[in-house]
């Protein structure tokens, strides 16, 4: 490495499950301190998830290329073949997914919003957050989330997921549901339907309060 550009080979990065290990995130953008745009690498063994299925709003646009093995992307309910080379253009609004076809399958994704000033996700913390902890690294984990939550504190997200966090991993279930009061109070509609459908607040389903506040 010198001053003027930095090297890292996929295998290198380093590795974080996602959603109990369902697929392997791999940071990109952390990883080099980029600032421009919003980059990272997946990884998946044969017949595993490599990218979850979601869809991007907002303008957001992003690219995937296939660095290694082969693919399957699903588009709007579509298969599409992506062996190694493949270089993929979603535009907002489809909904993305992809499964490895072959073991050791590896992507890059890159986004970006055209004529928008990047900013780096205060949610990017939490998503790893989760996967320290998933490895029992739970004080590592509550500070990204407490950083995160700190840096949106009037957005519902921050708030739904440190609740998430402290009933799943943190063993704080009135820490938990207060996190999770406060979302409610942020976003009524959202935070309802996400407490109905989330695994994570199970232990605190037949809570009254939580009760509650999944029935809307």
């Amino acid at each position: 490495m010198s001053d003027g550009y930095e090297i890292a080979h996929v295998d290198e990065l380093e590795e974080l499950p996602i959603n109990q290990g369902e697929f392997v995130w791999r940071p990109v953008r952390r990883r080099f301190g980029i600032s421009a745009f919003g980059t990272n690498a997946y990884t998946a063994a044969a017949g595993q998830r490599i990218l979850e299925e979601h869809s991007e709003k907002d303008g957001h646009e992003e690219m995937y290329v296939v660095l290694r093995g082969r693919v399957t992307f699903q588009l709007d309910g579509e298969d599409v073949d992506g062996p190694a080379g493949t270089m993929l253009f979603v535009r907002p609004g489809t909904k993305r997914g992809a499964h490895a076809v072959e073991d050791h399958s590896a992507i890059l994704a890159v986004g970006a919003k055209p004529g928008i000033v990047f900013e780096p996700s205060p949610w990017e913390d939490i998503f790893a957050a989760f996967s320290y902890a998933e490895k029992g690294e739970t004080d590592k984990a509550r500070a990204m989330i407490d950083h995160a939550v700190e840096q949106k504190p009037d957005e519902w997200q921050g708030h739904f997921n440190a609740a998430c966090f402290e009933v799943r991993y943190g063993g704080d279930n009135e820490a938990g549901i207060a996190h999770l009061k406060r979302a409610y109070e942020l976003a009524p509609e959202a935070v309802a339907k996400a407490a109905a459908g989330d695994g994570d607040l199970d232990p605190v389903r037949d809570d009254p309060r939580v009760v509650a506040m999944a029935a809307g």
